[in-house]
């Protein structure tokens, strides 16, 4: 998804909080996620300068944001927290006067459950959480979790997995047989003993997968496919795998803040990227698939038929779009997660 490197080109105001101005747009975003070259023609096009700031997990955005006096006017959270979000009055509805665009949405990501008819947001990026391997180290099934929950021998101490709590949580309980949100105890004892004792073998729990993989720090590990997939174009052993037993889908979501400095200058950028063009910016950048209608014409080549985009056909059903949990079940995959952190 996602997501940690400040990007390049991203003016980060010194203050803690972001100055309001006209002319401005002040975004909060995962890391390493955002166009550079998007945001220059959003600018050429509005004269609205965007500044980014980067989050490196949905519970970091979310407790920045509930503090307030951050100054941000769009957030992208993704979407098995965007309800919590609108529950909490963090979000304002979409201007429809500003976002004219809305109808480009592409069908299937238009009535979604997690917000019914788009009132608050817009398709940011969407991708899966699988297994990322260089098959110059490891030459077996990179269809599987084993390689990161029991691993080979030469893979133990060169594995990486991202630190985010919901996408590791998943894969560990479809590893272990369970489902998304499961109460099951003896599944999650498993799911417990399976990390707590995996962790000695893994060297690191980083977000900055592209570079370290692309240089060989790395050899496997839980990430994203889009990263998973810039990896590979600057170390072509590098492979990206759908975990048999299930692997999670998600969309992250671009909305205006409630509490807004620059209300209609984010509302111009939320209806910017739903350009199909624009839209496509985003996916050539981050390699992600979008969730704009007609984008595809302006992706490029290298991402047509990507291994890393296209699910092979007899794990489809092995994909599985992420839930909110009821709050009893985020407590307890809390209480395992801190224990596998300490």
């Amino acid at each position: 998804m996602k997501r940690t490197i400040a990007l390049g080109t991203a003016a980060l105001l010194a203050s803690t909080s972001l100055a309001s101005a006209e002319g401005v747009v002040n975004l909060y975003n995962w890391g390493n996620y955002t166009s550079p070259e998007m945001l220059e023609k959003f600018t050429a096009e509005t004269g609205i300068t965007v500044n980014v700031t980067d989050f490196d997990s949905n519970d970091t955005a979310l407790a920045r944001v509930r503090q307030g006096g951050h100054g941000f006017d769009i957030v992208v959270p993704t979407h098995s927290y965007l309800e919590t979000w609108i529950n909490e009055g963090l979000l304002m509805p979409l201007d429809k006067s500003i976002v004219v665009n809305h109808g480009n949405i592409a069908p299937e990501w238009t009535d979604v459950p997690f917000d019914p008819g788009r009132e608050y947001s817009v398709p940011w990026q969407w991708g899966t959480t699988g297994i990322t391997v260089d098959t110059a180290v490891y030459d077996g099934n990179i269809n599987t979790a084993d390689i990161v929950f029991n691993p080979p021998e030469e893979l133990k101490g060169k594995i990486n997995v991202v630190p985010e709590m919901s996408d590791v949580m998943a894969i560990a309980i479809y590893h272990a047989g369970g489902e998304s949100c499961t109460e099951d105890m003896e599944v999650m004892r498993k799911v417990r003993d399976t990390l707590v004792a995996a962790k000695p073998h893994w060297k690191a729990m980083d977000y900055s997968t592209v570079e370290n993989f692309a240089s060989g720090d790395f050899s496997a590990g839980i990430g994203w496919n889009g990263a998973t997939m810039r990896a590979r174009f600057q170390r072509d052993t590098v492979a990206y795998g759908y975990p048999e037993t299930g692997f999670p889908v998600w969309m992250d979501n671009a909305a205006v803040l409630a509490d807004a400095q620059n209300p209609e200058n984010a509302m111009k950028f939320i209806n910017f990227i739903l350009e199909p063009e624009n839209a496509a910016m985003l996916s050539n950048f981050a390699r992600y698939a979008n969730g704009v209608a007609e984008s595809d014409e302006f992706l490029s080549e290298d991402m047509q038929g990507a291994p890393e985009l296209t699910i092979p056909e007899d794990l489809v059903s092995a994909g599985k779009f992420s839930e909110a949990c009821p709050q009893a079940v985020n407590d307890l995959q809390s209480q395992i997660w801190t224990e596998l952190l300490q």
